[in-house]
């Protein structure tokens, strides 16, 4: 009898010590959240049967809440959670990590809209200046979609609504704003060049530059530029105006040159020194040394030009003999 009494008061013992001994919840002052939405369990070690209690939403990506002590002691109560604070100190930091959504995965949201309204998306380019991207959260799958483009073919500025949605995740929206420049091939200088360069093959190639720019008189194939000389430098990647191309002179400013006079029956030669520089075709001053006039002829070819009839300076020198010879036809 004595035996049984005994273990009637150790059993009667434990029951009294379940509600006392029963392990209470923990607080936890930091949590990394994987989703958009907060639950008990968040909040609470050993929260009980409500743990997974969703008690609504959480931080943006990449953004933080902190609960305090006094509304801790309300959800805990509210939910049956054994936990007090133990101080007006207490708090749980909620974490929700993210990261800036990819540049490359808007550029393709962009080209895909601007496909759909008649550009044609391997022939632009797309500048975001002032861009700031979203943040979005780590994991998960993200679809990025631009919508409301308002885009004015004109200038090439845009305006547009990047809307990024996934699984588990709020829509993120924000404006973008931008320029695209629609892209055409056109020859450009492969590397500076300096006035007067004559241009070979090896310094003129095909590249993608902005359509805007060929409209301003540029050279639309490579074999209109390749054999012109510069009037002016040209930085590499430019475009080649057509204003700045010319044939290259063949006669140098300064330079000695065989002035030649044909008429019917006699053909004239004198030397004469050229006062401008002058291409194949292209008519130029030049000075007869003996009479000191200034007579216009046209460059026929390197250091050789032709004086029309009517030049007398020419024939009076002729007259004179001052010239080289004289040819009876």
């Amino acid at each position: 009898m004595r035996s049984a009494s005994l273990c009637g008061t150790i059993l009667l013992g434990l029951l009294a010590c379940l509600g006392p001994c029963a392990e209470a919840a923990t607080l936890r002052t930091v949590t990394t959240l994987h989703g958009p939405r907060v639950k008990l369990s968040d909040l609470f070690d050993d929260a009980g049967a409500e743990a997974d209690r969703v008690l609504g939403p959480g931080p943006a990506p990449g953004g933080r809440i902190v609960v305090e002590a006094a509304q801790l002691a309300a959800i805990a109560h509210q939910f049956g959670v054994d936990w007090k604070p133990a101080s007006n100190a207490d708090r749980a930091v909620l974490d929700w990590p993210g990261r800036p959504l990819a540049r490359e995965a808007v550029l393709a949201a962009l080209r895909e809209a601007l496909t759909a309204s008649g550009v044609d998306e391997q022939a632009c380019e797309i500048d975001l200046a002032g861009y700031t991207p979203p943040v979005v959260p780590f994991d998960g799958e993200l679809h990025p979609l631009v919508s409301q483009l308002d885009y004015d073919r004109g200038s090439g500025r845009f305006s547009a609504v990047l809307s990024v949605t996934g699984e588990d995740v709020q829509p993120i929206n924000s404006r973008i704003t931008g320029r695209v420049d629609e892209m055409i091939a056109l020859p450009v200088a492969t590397s500076r060049l300096a006035a007067g360069a004559v241009l070979g093959e090896e310094d003129v190639h095909i590249a993608m530059v902005p359509a805007r720019l060929a409209g301003r008189g540029v050279a639309h194939a490579a074999e209109e530029a390749i054999g012109q000389q510069l009037r002016h430098p040209v930085a590499a990647g430019q475009p080649l105006l057509l204003a700045d191309l010319m044939r290259p002179a063949v006669v140098r400013r300064g330079a000695d040159i065989l002035m030649q006079l044909d008429s019917p029956g006699i053909a004239l030669t004198a030397q004469g020194r050229a006062l401008e520089a002058g291409a194949i075709g292209e008519r130029i001053r030049v000075l007869n040394p003996v009479t000191h006039a200034v007579i216009e002829a046209q460059v026929i070819g390197p250091d050789r030009v032709r004086v029309a009839p009517g030049a007398l300076s020419m024939v009076t020198a002729r007259a004179d003999r001052s010239a080289d010879e004289v040819i009876v036809q």
